[in-house]
């Protein structure tokens, strides 16, 4: 049955040309929602357990200010993420591998809809959030996957040290 739907939403995608990483709903999901999955870089973030707020803001010259953080082991951060551009941006956490991966996807889909507790999505003027604990050391990135923005160099880097 499993490898039906698959299909079905394969051929769905294949005729309308678009495709959604997560599913087709709204960005942005309530927080009693957020799914809490290790990932390489650390877990969602309990807003009680924030122990600082970190202000990222993003410009239509693809970048970040700033764009390089600094993290202790086990420390929950608030990313305040500042969009001062006109056009739409996003901030996704992750591994080089896995933001380029995601990069590409978006080249080919550039409609895609995704939606996980580790991405901000912002539109112009705006600002979004992302509570996170960086419970694993060593060095993690951040960018703007929207097509054609992660190309052009709005990336950054999250440094996590052992206290």
């Amino acid at each position: 049955m499993k490898q039906i739907a698959i299909a079905a939403v394969l051929s769905l995608t294949a005729l309308s040309g678009s495709a959604w990483a997560h599913g087709n709903e709204k960005h942005g999901k309530p927080a009693t929602q957020i799914k809490k999955e290790q990932k390489a870089w650390g877990i969602a973030g309990d807003a009680k357990a924030v122990a600082r707020t970190v202000t990222l803001k993003m410009t239509d010259n693809m970048r970040f200010t700033p764009d390089r953080v600094e993290v202790k082991l086990g420390e929950t951060i608030r990313f305040v993420v500042q969009n001062d551009g006109k056009m739409l941006h996003e901030l996704v956490i992750g591994t080089k591998k896995e933001l380029d991966e995601h990069a590409a996807l978006m080249l080919k889909f550039p409609n895609m809809e995704h939606d996980e507790p580790y991405m901000a999505h912002v539109d112009p003027g705006k600002k979004g959030e992302i509570v996170w604990t960086f419970n694993r050391a060593g060095e993690f990135d951040f960018a703007c996957l929207i097509a054609g923005h992660y190309q052009a160099g709005m990336v950054g880097k999250i440094l996590v040290s052992a206290k």
